[in-house]
């Protein structure tokens, strides 16, 4: 008999398999799914993979559209959804493998999902009740043989209890909302797929909140005044000490005042302050850096790292931890790392002093914050983006205070005082290991003295007006639904993107649509629980507690249970209203989507996209067919509009967003000259 080692992902049985071979790994298959055969230690070990869930919840007895729903239970997922047929192949794998197991580990990843997708394994594929479970961060050798050598003997059951009660809620939450919004929409005689979930409507109400902000926005003008000179040849631009004049008249006497007077230094103040350096990344923090810098958004920065983790070169990136242990070694990742001639220089300088990271005050119990493992690995453009970052950031967090300077200067003009500043770096510290992502500026002030001169150029009034609130980036997003606590630091960039897909939101700058904004003003005037943050933070302390053996999963489903039937009676008596209010915001918003731009052959018309039952597909054509009878095909993907017309063909410029491929832009015109270097860029 064997030993089987259950991982999450197929690159992670291979590493498991790879690390704790005494001699060779044998590869074998079965219907084309690879599993591995290995000795530790004299003892035969079989290692195989499931591909995420091969389990989901569905109802038991399916019964139309109808609900409450709460009779659901775990099925293959190969029989819930069409585009998870392919797993069946890895249940027939290890259901094979299983009957030649005497013993069985679980090495999925350490958090919900990876603890509840291992027991699923465990007792509906290999008919157990326990098993053993290894722990760790990173796919390396050394971490992968102590955490096998040194695996618990049970499996992790508080957080298999919470990931499975998250499970049930949040089907019970999408099921049941997402079928009442759209049997509200059907009272009108018309048929539209809505959605929304546990942390979807307030996630949405954020967003929206914004919005009619922004909408509601009255601007309020004001004046600055501007000195424009020189001190010494250097050309210098400095901001009355008042900065903002809400009353024109007292603007207006200073620049008489002050018109052809003569200027001087009247005081100079120099501060000096210690810059520390940055915390190890969590998740969120990395999310943030990697869209400021490459604008790489959440989701794609997390399945980049996930997929870099999986290659053995970072650790386990689904963390809230911004700290490093001392059992990490610290000594021994960097030397790992200075063997890559790009971070050589960098690590031998850091192994020279004392060795302690700049900690931050968030901790993740299971896993250590987001640090190379000092492995290294052939990687495309953007892996290389974020592993670079990556190493940066855990390089500089070892490093020492950088100092900068600040220098300000008050600039005397028949005693109206302007102010100068500038701010220097002294001392670079960190951020020499963390080049070239600082990105501070370098703003120095010319060298002079108290009563220096000051040649004035001109002294501008400038009228502006106060700006609405920014709205939030993907990134933003993430981190006030992290400050919020609404969902988790692994489906916070999930839900924004479904927000996406369901056309609530739109763009990069998020702007909730009109059907995002009817929703949420539907849905406060009749339910407004189903937008209560109070709700999901509610649940998400319930998760703790089960973690924790203070509740268990029975009791808060019970409580789920209760809650969502009061809220779908109060939903169901209000149905034909919720409904025609949203029907109103669904075609405005369909139309809006759907426009591309106006039709460059009869001028008249508007480009909009369809679909044709005929092929299957979606394409684009005239608003004033018969009349006009262009049309343009469409490449697979999600079609987005960019306001933009193509400088050579005059068609709409549109943007394609693909699943696990960069988004990218073209027009409309199969031949452009605009589509030389496609298929490149596309990729």
């Amino acid at each position: 008999m064997a030993e089987l080692i259950i991982a999450e992902k197929p690159a992670a049985s291979l590493k498991i398999a790879t690390a704790l071979a005494d001699d060779k790994v044998e590869k074998k298959s079965y219907k084309d799914v690879v599993y591995y055969e290995i000795k530790h230690k004299g003892k035969k070990i079989i290692i195989a993979a499931a591909v995420g869930h091969l389990y989901n919840l569905a109802e038991k007895i399916k019964n139309g559209w109808s609900y409450p729903v709460f009779d659901i239970e775990w099925k293959p997922s190969s029989a819930v959804t069409k585009s998870a047929a392919f797993t069946k192949k890895y249940v027939d794998t290890l259901k094979k493998i299983c009957k030649g197991a005497d013993e069985y580990t679980v090495a999925c990843d350490y958090d919900l999902e990876g603890s509840l997708i291992g027991y699923n394994v465990i007792r509906f594929i290999c008919g157990q009740k326990d098993a053993h479970r290894m722990k760790f961060s990173t796919l390396t050798k050394d971490e992968l043989v102590e955490s096998y050598e040194h695996e618990s003997k049970h499996l992790d059951w508080p957080q298999i209890e919470a990931g499975e009660t998250r499970h049930y809620a949040d089907f019970y939450y999408g099921i049941n909302l997402s079928r009442a919004l759209t049997l509200s929409i059907k009272t009108t005689g018309r048929f539209a797929i809505m959605s929304t979930g546990r942390v979807q409507g307030p996630a949405l109400k954020l967003i929206v909140g914004k919005e009619l902000e922004i909408k509601n926005f009255k601007p309020v003008p004001y004046w600055q005044i501007q000195l424009l000179g020189n001190i010494k040849k250097n050309n210098i631009e400095a901001w009355h000490v008042k900065d903002k004049f809400w009353d024109k008249k007292e603007a207006d006497k200073i620049i008489i005042n002050t018109k052809n007077k003569e200027a001087f230094v009247s005081d100079i103040k120099k501060t000096r302050f210690k810059q520390a350096p940055p915390t190890p990344f969590d998740l969120t923090t990395l999310q943030l850096e990697a869209y400021r810098i490459f604008k790489i958004n959440p989701k794609q920065t997390l399945e980049i790292a996930q997929n870099l983790y999986l290659a053995g070169l970072i650790s386990y990136p689904r963390t809230s931890s911004q700290q490093l242990p001392e059992s990490l070694n610290y000594a021994k990742i960097l030397k790992n790392l200075s063997r890559q001639s790009k971070y050589s220089e960098l690590c031998n300088e850091l192994l020279r002093g004392k060795l302690k990271p700049n900690n931050g005050k968030k901790i993740d119990s299971a896993h250590p914050a987001i640090h190379p493992t000092g492995e290294s690995g052939e990687l495309s453009d953007r892996n290389a983006k974020i592993y670079d970052l990556i190493v940066k950031r855990a390089l500089a967090t070892f490093s020492t205070d950088a100092v900068r300077e600040t220098v300000e200067l008050n600039i005397d003009v028949n005693k109206e005082i302007f102010v100068l500043k500038g701010t220097r770096t002294v001392e670079e510290g960190w951020h020499k290991f963390y080049k070239p992502y600082v990105m501070l500026e370098e703003q120095t002030v010319p060298d002079v003295k108290k009563g220096g001169r000051v040649d004035v150029k001109e002294i501008k009034l400038h009228s502006k007006e106060t700006q609405p609130p920014k709205r939030y980036t993907p990134a933003s997003l993430v981190k006030e639904l992290e400050k919020r606590n609404l969902g988790t630091k692994a489906t916070r960039s999930e839900i924004i993107d479904t927000l996406y897909q369901r056309n609530y939101i739109k763009n990069e700058s998020i702007e909730a649509t009109e059907l995002g904004i009817k929703i949420i003003q539907t849905l406060e005037k009749y339910v407004p629980e189903l937008t209560s943050e109070k709700l999901t933070r509610h649940f998400e302390k319930d998760m703790d507690a089960i973690q924790e053996g203070k509740r268990r999963e029975e009791q808060v489903l019970d409580d789920t249970k209760k809650v969502l039937t009061k809220i779908l009676d109060k939903f169901k008596k209000k149905e034909k209203d919720i409904g025609r209010e949203l029907i109103k915001a669904t075609d405005i918003t369909r139309k809006e989507m759907n426009f591309l731009g106006k039709c460059p052959a009869c001028k008249e018309g508007n480009l909009r996209t369809l679909f044709s039952r005929k092929t299957n597909k979606k394409f684009v054509a005239c608003d004033r067919y018969p009349d006009c009878k262009t049309t343009y095909s469409l490449p697979q993907g999600k079609i987005q509009t960019t306001k933009k017309v193509c400088q050579y063909c005059g068609t709409p410029v549109i943007k394609v967003i693909r699943a696990g491929k960069r988004p990218f832009e073209m027009c409309l015109t199969y031949n452009c000259k605009s589509k030389e270097g496609w298929n490149k860029n596309s990729n």
